[in-house]
């Protein structure tokens, strides 16, 4: 692949944005669109300054995608295998905890619209723009070789590709790939799902988390949208019982196959929507020493925002109730559009309703392994809170 000959202006508003830090630039600030495939090309402003290279994407409202800022640094294969060396030795302190985490974390590394996910041998990648997948011979051969990984799986089935103009899919890009492949976390082992599993295969950004509430845990715990278990695994090592909660029968038998891969006894799984049960069990009067709420995303759009406040508040609320004096309660959101502050001004609304005092012992971010870029707001979306139950 070779970069393209050919040259996008933007607007001085493009302009203002790249020099802030940000990477995208939309349809509507492009005043001289490039005559040319998707792929690289280079990029000046209305007043002819040079500003580096960038993703173009012709059928895309994100039309461009900077990915160098010198327009001496050519995005040629070297610049790939560079870019992505770089990029794979900031992760080098988790290998010794894991051997799943995340590789590229698009934007938030300086490769937008890349995602690239390691478990143990087997690389899973999104490629999620169309002047990104242009290149993906040579970006394969790079995590080849800098890996020396197995099989590589392309995870292309999210709806970004759609709007790109691209065929959202799931194919094999090199090696083999088998269905499922063993991950270990901090002495907790589990199965990801590279081809079918939920996000590329498992949920790698909640790993800490996993870890903190592990160290909390105690008594009777409760794991709210278990989905595989990942959280009460971690609960199980220190808590008498962990009841794993989700609405999903089949994720449920994945938490007792992998509760029996560590040797665990004191796990059992329920069926159920997380609302409806723990309000029944409040109404029951049960009680629980340590919880997780870690549900999926409910804002999938600022039009979805307000129904999913009203969920987020409602489920913490029914979680704050249920907690035992002394009781520790783990909850997060991955909704990019509800903020951090708004997510703990919910969770102060639910405390003030359950009649409880909550005490905030922590919030937590992203891992080492997805950067939030700061001038990037899009590349931050997880927040979580832990909290406990002083009376």
């Amino acid at each position: 692949m070779k970069v393209l000959d050919a040259r996008a202006t933007i607007s001085p508003r493009g302009t203002k944005r790249l020099k802030a830090g940000h990477p995208w630039i939309f349809r509507s600030d492009v005043v001289s669109r490039p005559s040319a495939p998707a792929g690289i090309v280079t990029v000046t402003s209305a007043r002819d300054e040079p500003l580096g290279w960038a993703l173009w994407s012709p059928a895309s409202e994100i039309s461009l995608r900077q990915i160098e800022r010198s327009p001496a640094r050519v995005p040629d294969a070297t610049w790939w295998h560079d870019r992505l060396a770089g990029t794979i030795a900031r992760r080098d302190p988790l290998a010794a905890n894991s051997n799943a985490y995340r590789l590229v974390h698009g934007e938030g590394d300086a490769l937008p619209s890349l995602v690239v996910d390691r478990y143990n041998d087997i690389l899973v990648v999104q490629l999620l723009s169309a002047g990104l997948d242009a290149w993906t011979d040579v970006i394969v051969e790079s995590l080849v070789s800098l890996t020396g990984c197995r099989g590589i799986v392309a995870r292309n089935d999210p709806a970004a590709r759609a709007r790109e103009g691209l065929p959202r899919e799931v194919k094999l890009l090199y090696g083999d790939v088998p269905k499922t492949v063993e991950v270990h976390e901090h002495g907790v082992r589990f199965l990801a799902a590279p081809w079918d599993g939920q996000k590329t295969g498992a949920f790698l950004d909640q790993r800490e988390n996993r870890v903190l509430i592990g160290t909390h845990a105690r008594g009777t715990a409760l794991d709210c949208f278990a989905y595989h278990g990942s959280f009460a695994l971690h609960m199980a090592a220190r808590a008498e019982h962990v009841t794993a909660l989700d609405i999903s029968a089949p994720a449920l038998a994945r938490v007792e196959a992998h509760a029996a891969l560590n040797g665990l006894q004191n796990i059992t799984s329920q069926v159920g929507d997380a609302f409806d049960v723990l309000r029944d069990w409040n109404r029951e009067g049960r009680r629980f020493d340590t919880i997780v709420v870690d549900p999926p995303a409910f804002a999938k759009s600022k039009a979805s925002l307000a129904g999913a406040e009203r969920g987020y508040k409602d489920i913490n609320l029914q979680a704050m109730r249920l907690l035992a004096p002394g009781g520790i309660l783990f909850t997060a959101s991955c909704s990019f559009h509800l903020s951090k502050s708004r997510f703990l001004e919910l969770l102060q609304e639910a405390a003030a309703d359950s009649g409880r005092r909550i005490v905030l012992r922590g919030i937590t971010a992203q891992p080492l392994d997805h950067p939030e870029l700061l001038t990037v707001p899009e590349t931050g979306y997880l927040k979580g809170a832990l909290l406990e139950a002083i009376d």
